[in-house]
């Protein structure tokens, strides 16, 4: 069948293996040190890999290929992670090679809390009055038309970010109406919904909050599709959180 597959140019890669990671079918591998599309009907033909590739050694084509088999998916990523899991169990370290960075566990030294945190009491929840605009916002569960649509500035935020970002609701959700998602967990495309959402009402500005893992690539991807498929011409910005919490960019 003719179809939109991925095809990556080998000279323009630089190996780095960040769709890779991206790529949430196990479609992609690293071959003699460049990226390769190792099975046709391993791609859903979606692009998550597009927007990390630093290069531009990804793009789109039209081509015979295979249709896109869920199934052998599926069957390729348990035995994927029965894999892991048995290095694991072997007290072997996983390459993270073969999986993804943003899953990779660490911890961070909050040195200048630390004495604070052993010396007192259980600390009590201070009360911060929420900052949220309207429910629900889960982009899958949204409505595409609500009143508070119309002349809202709209956050579109990686669910992790709220998480990593200490002061979230003042720093983003403030003034904003939000929505919130995770393209690894979803398995969905976004940017049917985005696209709605903005051609059927007045968003005055976009904001979009995505951690600087890979596979957060996916809800930058799918609001840029959004913006570019509405026909209208609406201020966005990209902002970057670290899995440490610091803005990045």
């Amino acid at each position: 069948m003719i179809r939109t597959i991925i095809n990556i140019d080998k000279e323009k890669c630089n190996g780095c293996e960040l769709c890779v990671n991206a790529c949430h079918e196990g479609a992609i591998a690293m071959i003699d040190g460049k990226a390769e599309l190792i099975r046709d009907d391993y791609c859903d033909g979606l692009g998550n890999c597009l927007p990390v590739c630093p290069t531009g050694a990804i793009t789109f084509v039209e081509r015979e290929a295979a249709a896109f088999d869920e199934a052998a998916v599926a069957e390729n990523m348990k035995n994927q992670a029965a894999d892991l899991q048995q290095h694991t169990h072997g007290h072997m370290q996983p390459d993270l090679a073969c999986g993804c960075p943003g899953s990779q566990s660490r911890t961070f030294n909050r040195e200048n809390t630390a004495h604070n945190v052993h010396s007192a009491a259980p600390a009590q929840p201070v009360s911060v009055e929420s900052q949220l605009q309207q429910w629900p916002v889960q982009i899958q569960l949204v409505p595409v038309n609500a009143p508070y649509f119309d002349g809202a500035n709209l956050l579109i935020a990686a669910d992790c970010a709220a998480y990593a970002y200490a002061d979230f609701h003042n720093g983003f959700i403030r003034n904003r109406i939000t929505l919130i998602g995770c393209p690894k967990l979803d398995n969905v495309d976004y940017s049917e919904k985005l696209t709605a959402i903005l051609a059927n009402n007045e968003i005055k500005s976009v904001t979009v909050v995505r951690m600087e893992v890979p596979c957060c690539g996916g809800i930058q991807n799918a609001i840029v599709t959004a913006l570019k498929n509405s026909g209208k011409m609406i201020p966005w910005q990209i902002v970057t959180i670290s899995t440490d919490g610091r803005i990045l960019e």
